[in-house]
C-alpha cells in the first residue's frame, strides 16, 4: 500500500480538490473565480496553479484518464491465493494482475484475505479469453476465482462531498 503524502491541507487545498473533482478539466483562471464565488477565497490563478501542481507533485491527487464507462465491460474479480504453490507463484500473480492492461483498480480486502479487482474488458468475449489465459498461466498459485459482471455502471466518479473529511479543525 502506497503512504499517505505528508501534505496539511488547507481550506483552499479542499476547495480545490472538490472541484477538479467535478471538473478535472478546470484551468486555474475558472478555479480561481469558483473559489471566490463558492468559497470566498481570493486567490490568483496563478497560486491556485502552484497550489495544483504542488499536490499533484506530492502525491495528493493522481491525475489518470477514465474512459466513459459506456466503451466497457465491467468485471469484479475476486480469488485467493492457494498456499500449496504460493511461496513459488504468488508474486508473479499478484504483479501480472496489478499490470494487466484490464486492470482498473486492484486491491487486497480483509476477512477471507480476498484479492480483488475492477478490470475492463472491450466485451464479454475478451473477458472470456482473459480468464481463460489467467487459469492457464496462474491456476496453481490461485483459488476460489470468482468473476462478475458488473451491468449499468450508476457512478464512476470521486465525490466533492467526500473530500469534507479532510478539512482540519
Amino acid at each position: 500500500m502506497a503512504d499517505a503524502p505528508d501534505w496539511e491541507f488547507s481550506d483552499r487545498d479542499i476547495a480545490i480538490l472538490k472541484e477538479l473533482s467535478q471538473d478535472p478539466q478546470l484551468s486555474s483562471r475558472k478555479l480561481a473565480d469558483r473559489l471566490e464565488e463558492r468559497y470566498d477565497i481570493n486567490v490568483s490563478h496563478v497560486t491556485v496553479s502552484e497550489s495544483v501542481r504542488e499536490m499533484r507533485e506530492e502525491g495528493v491527487f493522481r491525475d489518470a484518464i477514465l474512459i466513459n464507462e459506456a466503451y466497457f465491460n465491467f468485471t469484479l474479480l475476486e480469488f485467493k491465493f492457494d498456499t500449496t504453490h504460493f511461496a513459488d507463484e504468488w508474486r508473479e500473480t499478484m504483479e501480472f494482475i496489478r499490470d494487466d492492461e484490464h486492470t482498473l483498480f486492484y486491491s487486497l480486502s480483509t476477512g477471507t484475505y480476498q484479492w480483488k479487482a475492477i478490470m475492463m474488458f472491450p466485451g464479454r468475449e475478451a473477458e472470456s479469453r482473459w480468464v481463460h489465459e489467467f487459469y492457464k498461466e496462474h491456476g496453481d498459485v490461485v483459488d476460489n476465482v470468482r468473476n462478475h459482471a458488473l451491468h449499468n455502471v450508476l457512478k464512476f466518479q470521486t465525490d466533492p462531498g467526500i473530500l469534507d473529511a479532510l478539512e482540519t479543525e
